[in-house]
């Protein structure tokens, strides 16, 4: 209703005659209809919504806090390194140093929601070291499976070809953002796993030429704020980055950044380190002969953040990365227990392949030694070790489905050194 003279509205929500000055003393009126609100119901409607908001924030930071409660009691450090030694042979450092590191950083996020004011907890990202093929994904994939949250993986290396300021890192949270089924809210709780990490290493570090490197310093310095927590925005897949293009948000905040590359010779850097530190006069003082060289695993745990930086990795980036988790090499007798003793070990998984066609799989002590010495052969750890022995199997696999027959498949030692036919004993029925 309107008095078109005195330019008065009725609001349809609290019927009161308002009295017309300008567009904000009725902000909705539809002269169709006659339908109208008032600036004083929409103030209460907004009002009324942010509480809402608010008690719904509140909520859900109070259920996840409840659900952080249920994490830290069924994770702590003693549990998680029982459930790794179930798939993961050898590296017991590392395993401990991952398991406090995981429950001390759900610890830090239980105190932030429960403790508005005070201090601090800071983030704790760690940096893995170890030769290529020692456990390094695969520790971190079986810890996404116990933990049941986003786990990513982005490859570090593939960073630099956004160009010399490294303005794809933004990569790394989209992946695990569609790793938590684009659920912004699990992401934010995610780890992310940035791999061959020391390839973005500075060129123009000790161990490399001199020439300067600033795609690679570039990328480091892009990865700062999202390591430390910032908030990160990126364009879903497959789209262009434009100003126009609708961006997606995520708080890096509570993600755990793990990052971790085989660092080829950093154990030279350490070694020299060491034996600048070592004076060689006195009554204390080891002497080692020219022949004798430290070895790596000896060298790997003695690792301190002046070698990486000596590496090539700028010292903020060092600053982000307390923890320091190292692993060591796998010597012949640790391969030969990762072909046959953890959950989800190859011989094993080629074993239940076979079952289901009626068929037994034997591996003789010379096969499995030969594929561990193959593999140390061609320095790729225990990665090649499934690829060894699919080299061999290839043919029984594609022969044994022919006939339904109940045998035995014998892989020798002559099968992996000289390609020779695995031998097939037909069993009684």
């Amino acid at each position: 209703m309107a008095d078109n003279h005195t330019q008065k509205y009725q609001c349809s929500f609290c019927k009161r005659i308002v009295e017309i000055h300008d567009q904000y003393d009725m902000p909705v009126y539809d002269p169709q209809t006659g339908f109208a609100l008032c600036k004083n119901c929409i103030r209460e409607i907004n009002h009324y919504l942010d509480q809402h908001e608010n008690v719904s924030e509140t909520a859900e930071r109070q259920d996840f806090a409840k659900q952080l409660d249920e994490v830290l009691e069924k994770n702590k450090p003693h549990i998680i390194k029982q459930y790794l030694d179930q798939y993961i042979i050898n590296q017991d450092r590392a395993k401990k140093v991952l398991s406090v590191a995981i429950y001390n950083h759900y610890k830090r996020m239980k105190y932030g929601y429960e403790n508005e004011e005070g201090t601090e907890i800071e983030k704790s990202n760690v940096i893995m070291i170890g030769p290529s093929g020692c456990g390094k994904t695969a520790l971190l994939s079986h810890l996404s499976k116990l933990l049941d949250i986003p786990f990513a993986v982005t490859d570090a290396s593939s960073l630099t070809e956004a160009g010399f300021v490294g303005a794809d890192v933004e990569v790394a949270v989209r992946n695990l953002y569609y790793a938590a089924d684009k659920d912004i809210e699990k992401a934010e709780h995610g780890i992310i796993y940035l791999d061959e990490f020391d390839k973005i290493a500075r060129k123009s570090g000790a161990n490399n030429s001199i020439t300067a490197d600033p795609g690679h310093e570039g990328v480091q310095q892009a990865l700062l704020k999202m390591l430390e927590g910032s908030v990160v925005e990126f364009t879903s897949r497959g789209q262009r980055k434009h100003p126009e293009a609708p961006t997606i948000k995520v708080d890096t905040k509570n993600i755990l950044f793990i990052v971790g590359g085989a660092f080829v010779g950093i154990d030279e850097v350490i070694a020299k380190r060491l034996q600048k530190n070592d004076a060689s006069i006195g009554f204390g003082a080891e002497v080692e002969s020219k022949d004798e060289k430290p070895k790596y695993d000896e060298l790997i745990h003695q690792v301190r953040p002046e070698d990486l930086m000596q590496y090539g990795i700028i010292p903020e980036i060092i600053g982000r990365l307390p923890i320091i988790c190292t692993l060591e090499t796998l010597d012949e007798d640790a391969l030969l227990r990762i072909l046959t003793e953890p959950k989800n070990a190859p011989v094993k998984q080629y074993e239940k392949l076979l079952a289901m066609d009626n068929v037994q799989l034997e591996f003789s002590e010379g096969a499995l030694r030969a594929v561990a010495q193959k593999a140390i052969e061609r320095k790729t750890g225990a990665r090649s070790l499934k690829g060894i022995i699919e080299d061999v199997m290839l043919d029984v696999m594609f022969d044994i489905p022919k006939t339904d027959e109940h045998r035995k498949v014998i892989i020798t030692p002559e099968c992996i050194n000289e390609g020779a036919k695995p031998e097939v004993v037909l069993l009684d029925k």
